[in-house]
């Protein structure tokens, strides 16, 4: 999958072809390298710039085969869902009465506008954060920043440390929604992940605005 032109005018495409893809693509030539990469850009490739609503930011793909799929917390149909992405439906029941899932695959909500984006595209399989500092957090910090500046009214969804300390990316002139608790991730959901409200919270931000809401519960 080739990074999709529609986000050319949103990121660093310089920074992408000749810091980031040259060690990518010889890593996927002599190890195993995690998404597939044919979904490396799922991300980009399913939520055009034009349709964002919201983003939600994760830290970079399961480093487990078969799970990572492009998208953040998201994972193949018929994968086990992982423990984080069963508190997201938790929340998601308790917020807004949605059955919870039986799989893990969020291409539904990428489709509707929600953007699932890594800050980190790539991962050695088993090795998590094993791609950290190669430019992936540079690009997608500025795919972040240039949708704050240029939409108005997006809902930034932030869960966990590494995600919250993104908020300064966030620009604070175009009326956005900053959702932000703690990870979903069973070490701390409960201390403030469960009864956030998050996806309510966003449809009622998004309604306000004249915005249709994101439909959470298509799977």
């Amino acid at each position: 999958m080739d990074f999709p032109k529609e986000w050319n005018d949103y990121v660093d495409l310089d920074l992408l072809k000749d810091k980031i893809m040259p060690k990518v693509e010889r890593e996927y030539k002599t190890t195993s390298v995690l998404p597939e990469r044919e979904n490396l850009f799922k991300a980009f490739a399913l939520t055009a710039p034009e349709d964002v609503k919201v983003v939600i930011l994760g830290q970079d793909p399961y480093p487990t085969k078969g799970n990572a799929t492009g998208l953040a917390f998201s994972v193949s149909d018929g994968s086990k869902i992982p423990k984080s992405l069963e508190n997201i439906y938790r929340e998601l029941e308790s917020d807004l009465h949605v059955k919870r899932p039986s799989n893990g695959n969020l291409e539904g909500w990428a489709k509707e506008g929600v953007l699932l984006l890594n800050s980190v595209l790539t991962v050695k399989e088993g090795k998590s954060v094993s791609h950290q500092n190669w430019g992936w957090e540079e690009f997608t910090d500025g795919a972040i920043k240039s949708l704050s500046e240029r939409k108005k009214h997006l809902v930034f969804i932030l869960w966990g440390a590494y995600a919250r300390r993104k908020k300064s990316l966030i620009s604070p002139s175009n009326d956005h929604l900053i959702i932000e608790s703690v990870h979903p991730s069973p070490l701390s959901a409960y201390n403030g992940f469960f009864g956030s409200k998050p996806f309510s919270r966003t449809n009622d931000f998004l309604k306000l605005h004249g915005i249709e809401p994101i439909s959470w519960s298509l799977f």
